[in-house]
């Protein structure tokens, strides 16, 4: 567990912690942000629809949210080094099938399986940091963590298409194989292990079930409407049975003495307002970045790589102030950071309505970009060490997981709901025209949910109270209560 004894952010050791888990958190950014890039040639090639897009990203996503609790469980459980080893080595053999996948079903079989690999990486980079370096350093540590892994995500599109143009798109899968290598290499040799020695022996393996099978349910029945209709048999059946399975996890996770999800981590206000802002804020960027890519390529007449490179400012921007969010956060507290974001971020994406067909990048693409890349990075560091700094530290996995399983599921209800609320049906995702005015109200709904993000923020997070400074002369030593209170 994480002491005041832990790493330096200064220190040789505590970078390449930083490293280790950077690069292994950012092969799932990564693939996330490339895969967006490379969908219409994907569709092209593999004659699949917009239906069969939505899956090609969901499956990734829908195994990921499914098992993310149980990830952060088994890391807590059994060692967070050890269970993120585990999950770089499965991402990258799922990566290998993704880029064999010779027909659409098979690639959205592979991945589902990259998405279980993701479930078992993404907690343990997080709870890594938290339980590796000393309190006054972890917001430097966890702003670095957010600003490299954004570079990451950002780097995708650029690296996406320019494989796609230049090579096939089955590329974007095979860069996974080094890197994975990479992570491994550097985590054996210099992240420390750390568990959590006290909690109850036994594995939540019905509560993950559950998981999955609610959201894969309702998903379904979310991304099915669009072509089959509301009343279609197979989508309230499946809807019907996600909800309901959804309902049995909760009674589940409530009576399970190993619950994946330990519910009592939800008496903390902090910690649920924190996890509200994450899941709108991340619904409604991913909607935005899912149908961005799109609108550039088949109404705005990008190629992949010009549609990759429109997204450059992305990664200068969480470079350059995601660090500097993370210390501003913890010197003034979090509570005006995760407000100006999310509502600069909104603004961003109303500004992406002057894209269109025929558009200009520097006119109408560029400045949206840079507004919403500027809010985001106002918004993440400081919504993650707010997470983490609400839980315990012997949770800090499951805290990690719980705040990564809350933005992957706005994820993966947005990309199944947006384009079903702004009428972007497949005849429309054919037609560039269709597509242009689907957008464009997709892009507002975006901006008024970062918003209302936002002002969600202003209305429930607190800033944590000050320390209270004992007399020199009332400790002689260095003293154990001197944590900052949780707020909430």
């Amino acid at each position: 567990m994480a002491t005041d004894t832990g790493l330096t952010y200064a220190s040789a050791r505590g970078r390449w912690v930083i490293l280790a888990t950077v690069l292994g958190s950012g092969m799932a950014f990564l693939d996330a942000t490339v895969v967006n890039i490379a969908l219409p040639r994907i569709g092209t090639d593999l004659g699949i629809g917009l239906s069969g897009l939505q899956w090609t990203v969901n499956a990734y996503t829908l195994t990921l949210s499914g098992f993310l609790l149980l990830g952060g469980s088994l890391g807590d459980r059994y060692g967070r080094r050890l269970v993120f080893l585990v999950g770089v080595v499965w991402f990258a053999v799922a990566s290998l099938a993704c880029a064999v996948a010779p027909t659409g079903a098979a690639l959205v079989a592979a991945r589902g399986l990259q998405g279980i690999g993701a479930a078992l990486l993404t907690p343990g980079s997080l709870a890594i940091i938290e339980a590796s370096f000393r309190r006054e350093d972890r917001g430097a540590a966890i702003g670095a963590w957010s600003g490299l892994g954004g570079v990451a995500a950002a780097i995708g599109p650029f690296l996406g298409g320019w494989l796609v143009d230049a090579v096939t798109w089955r590329l974007i899968f095979v860069i996974n194989l080094p890197l994975a290598a990479v992570v491994v290499w550097v985590t054996t040799k210099h992240v420390p292990e750390s568990h959590d020695p006290d909690m109850v022996p036994g594995l939540d393996i019905s509560g993950a079930i559950l998981a999955a099978l609610g959201l894969a349910g309702v998903i379904y029945a979310l991304t099915e409407a669009g072509n089959k209709g509301w009343s279609a048999p197979t989508v309230v059946v499946t809807g019907l049975a996600g909800a309901a399975a959804l309902a049995t996890f909760v009674v589940v996770e409530a009576r399970s003495p190993h619950a994946m999800l330990p519910l009592g981590i939800f008496r903390s206000r902090q910690f649920t307002a924190a996890n509200l802002v994450t899941f709108v804020v991340y619904a409604a960027l991913s909607g935005a970045l899912f149908l961005l890519p799109l609108e550039l390529q088949r109404a705005g007449g990008f190629s992949p790589l010009e549609a990759g490179v429109a997204l450059v400012p992305l990664t200068i921007i969480m470079l350059v102030n995601s660090p500097r969010a993370g210390r501003l956060a913890q010197r003034i507290g979090p509570r005006v950071p995760m407000t100006v974001g999310p509502i600069v971020a909104g603004l961003g994406f109303l500004l992406l309505t002057r894209v269109g067909q025929d558009t200009s990048y520097v006119a109408d693409v560029l400045p949206g970009v840079v507004v919403f890349s500027f809010g985001l990075s106002l918004t993440v560091a400081p919504l993650t060490a707010t997470v983490l700094a609400a839980a315990s530290e012997e949770h800090a996995g499951v805290a990690s997981a719980v705040n990564n399983e809350v933005a992957r599921v706005a994820g993966l209800i947005a990309v199944a709901a947006l384009p079903i609320a702004v009428g972007l049906s497949s005849s429309a995702y054919r037609n560039p025209a269709e597509l242009t005015d689907g957008f464009h109200t997709a892009m507002v709904v975006t901006g008024l949910i970062c918003i209302a993000g936002g002002l969600l923020s202003w209305a429930t997070i607190r800033n944590p109270e000050p320390e209270v400074e004992e007399e020199p002369a009332a400790c002689n030593y260095h003293c154990a209560i001197d944590a900052t209170p949780l707020a909430g």
